[in-house]
């Protein structure tokens, strides 16, 4: 396989390592879009949530929930993004699950999310509201 995560989990290519675990890994961003990005991701290869079992989701949840608290409790950033995409056409870039946690600061005024959301049409809102059935 040849996964630029995998990689890194190896130890085959080299990272700034956050936190690791039986099960996941975290480690600063390449590319990072502020001070501490953090991706967070599970030792076991899966392509993201889409194909992820529930095990999986849970420890990456885990670990993001505590590296969230440190970046807070203990390393003074007031809150984080936490963000996840899923296939080509969300914009997912590697592979392999992960999660950002971008740490933000109080008096940090760049927005994360567009002030204006496309509106869903009457026909795809049915859709979306019929999960299970």
């Amino acid at each position: 396989m040849d996964c630029i995560f995998c990689k890194i989990i190896k130890g085959e290519i080299p990272s700034y390592k956050i936190y690791e675990d039986e099960y996941t890994f975290a480690f600063l961003d390449i590319n990072p879009v502020c001070d501490g990005h953090t991706l967070v991701i599970p030792k076991n290869h899966c392509t993201n949530i889409l194909d992820a079992d529930s095990k999986t989701i849970s420890h990456v949840m885990d670990t993001v929930k505590l590296i969230s608290n440190h970046y807070v409790n203990d390393c003074g950033f007031a809150g984080v993004n936490v963000m996840n995409a899923n296939n080509e056409a969300a914009e997912q870039s590697v592979f392999h699950l992960h999660m950002h946690i971008i740490p933000r600061m109080a008096n940090n005024k760049d927005h994360m999310f567009p002030a204006s959301v496309a509106k869903e049409s009457p026909a795809n809102m049915h859709k979306i509201l019929k999960i299970g059935e």
